[in-house]
């Protein structure tokens, strides 16, 4: 039995995406082209790989088994195709990144901007979601994240500077409620609060000589977007624990207040993190050695 590699590439695709709208953007066809591929590859297996609702996308049994055993197939082939880029001498193609919000905003496209400078033939995509996933089942080639920890599967590379978090309220908030002074005095104090997509709500992290504490803070207003925290707290709607780069300039305009400073020291930051392959893509290599130095050209 022989199948079209054109066809299990539509596979690969609409299961990379859980999405037929998605992998037809890939793939630049039409979705309507993407579900009759994969009506014949199901007539030509006599198997059903793909359970399709008007909602959803699911692989069978069968739709996992085929994808785990020729996904690493069709990435070898890539691979080799991409390792021709040392013969053009300079990389080419589309990288393809997996990245929260603020990681992106306070690291990632910085660097990407200054990136796409000095390798004009590399084309980048920057996909925005903040829960964590499998970057490689998901058809990224790298993801971004703030100090998380990376599958042994997995390269991190530490890029950008360290980081630091700051407790923020505006000036009318501290009118009506006194500046904590240990982190134990945010307990009953109104807090804007942060919940991972996953649904998990984040603990307010501190440390100061060694000693670590969390708070699970309490608060009228609960949000999943460290802007919007921020902008909730300059309406005064409690106190927030965003990332300090995003409020130094808010604070030196004494648009905000920062408390509890010498509790929240500087943090690794962010990785960069990728597939332990042998052969890295050309753009992938000549990207990861540019965030290694810090997003500087070489003279």
């Amino acid at each position: 039995m022989r199948i079209d590699p054109s066809d299990l590439a539509t596979f690969l695709a609409i299961a990379r995406h859980r999405s037929f709208r998605a992998a037809a953007t890939e793939l630049g066809v039409s979705a309507s082209a993407l579900s009759h591929a994969l009506r014949n590859i199901e007539e030509r297996l006599d198997l059903r790989l793909i359970n399709r609702t008007t909602r959803s996308v699911a692989l069978t049994e069968a739709g996992e088994r085929l994808f785990s055993r020729i996904s690493p197939a069709f990435r070898d082939i890539d691979d080799a195709l991409e390792d021709l880029n040392n013969f053009r001498g300079k990389p080419t193609g589309t990288l393809r990144f997996n990245a929260a919000r603020q990681s992106t905003q306070l690291v990632l496209l910085p660097i990407v901007t200054r990136f796409l400078k000095d390798f004009p033939d590399v084309n980048v995509e920057i996909v925005i979601n903040d829960a964590l996933i499998d970057t490689v089942a998901a058809g990224f080639d790298a993801g971004v994240r703030f100090g998380e920890t990376i599958a042994a599967d997995m390269i991190a590379v530490p890029i950008g500077p360290r980081h630091r978090f700051a407790v923020v309220g505006s000036p009318r908030y501290f009118k009506v409620h006194k500046p904590p002074i240990t982190p134990h005095d945010l307990k009953g104090m109104p807090c804007i609060r942060y919940r991972f997509t996953s649904g998990v709500m984040y603990r307010w992290e501190f440390e100061r000589g060694g000693i670590e504490v969390d708070i699970d803070v309490e608060g009228p207003l609960t949000l999943n977007d460290q802007d919007l925290m921020v902008d909730a707290a300059l309406d005064g709607a409690g106190l927030a624990f965003v990332f300090e780069a995003q409020v130094e300039e808010l604070i030196a305009r004494r648009k905000l207040v920062r408390v509890l400073a010498d509790w929240c020291p500087a943090y690794p930051g962010f990785f960069l993190y990728y597939p332990s392959r042998r052969q890295l893509p050309a753009a992938l290599r000549a990207f990861v050695d540019f965030a290694r130095r810090g997003g500087a050209a070489v003279d």
